[in-house]
């Protein structure tokens, strides 16, 4: 019975996969496809979301309304709490907090394989600043909430102008910097998951 369910459940999975223009499941990281595999029923509205977060986020990026960085600075804080507050608002704060840790999972295997993400190598800072902002956006709405969207991207928007979110410390050029305000050298990040970069309240730009 339980080989039957799993065999079920792995078939609906990929047929909504199918269905959009994401990778299939069988495509997806490890602990993406165990999320999927917890929450079958949810992963067409959470591929959704996360299409929509990444969308929203470009359009603030072009705007004025941040600073612009969506590397560690507040576009890219704005896009991680988008992303959890929808998620919270259509699939309820348990299955959108355990799809965000499962994403800084799998930027730890992409540090591990040495590949990209956004144009940038994930290090253990960024996934502290993510799950932090995460963390944020989540508290931000409530299952089912009425908030509009555009309510919802202004409520964001004033929780970073405040310093409720983080983001990771850089001088005027976008080069990173430690706590101290020490430059610190591209050639000293590489290959390096821990490093002194620092994490500042998000009003600190």
């Amino acid at each position: 019975m339980k080989t039957n369910i799993s065999i079920l459940v792995i078939i609906l999975t990929t047929s909504i996969y199918s269905q959009s223009s994401y990778k299939s499941f069988f495509e997806l990281s490890g602990p993406k496809r165990t999320w999927v595999l917890f929450h079958p029923f949810k992963a067409k509205k959470s591929l959704e979301v996360s299409k929509e977060a990444n969308k929203v986020a470009d359009s603030i990026k072009k705007s004025n309304l941040l600073d612009g960085d969506a590397s560690g600075g507040q576009v890219d804080a704005f896009r991680h709490a988008y992303w959890m507050a929808r998620l919270h608002q259509e699939i309820g704060k348990s299955a959108a907090r355990s799809l965000g840790k499962a994403h800084e999972k799998e930027n730890y295997l992409t540090f591990k394989e040495r590949k990209l993400e956004d144009g940038v190598l994930p290090d253990e800072i960024s996934s502290k600043m993510d799950l932090y902002n995460n963390e944020q956006g989540l508290k931000l709405i409530s299952r089912r909430s009425k908030v509009s969207k555009k309510g919802l991207i202004y409520r964001i928007v004033n929780a970073i102008r405040i310093g409720k979110m983080k983001v990771i410390k850089k001088d005027a050029n976008g080069l990173f910097l430690t706590c101290e305000g020490e430059n610190i050298s591209m050639k000293s990040l590489k290959g390096k998951w821990k490093n002194n970069k620092c994490l500042v309240n998000s009003n600190n730009t």
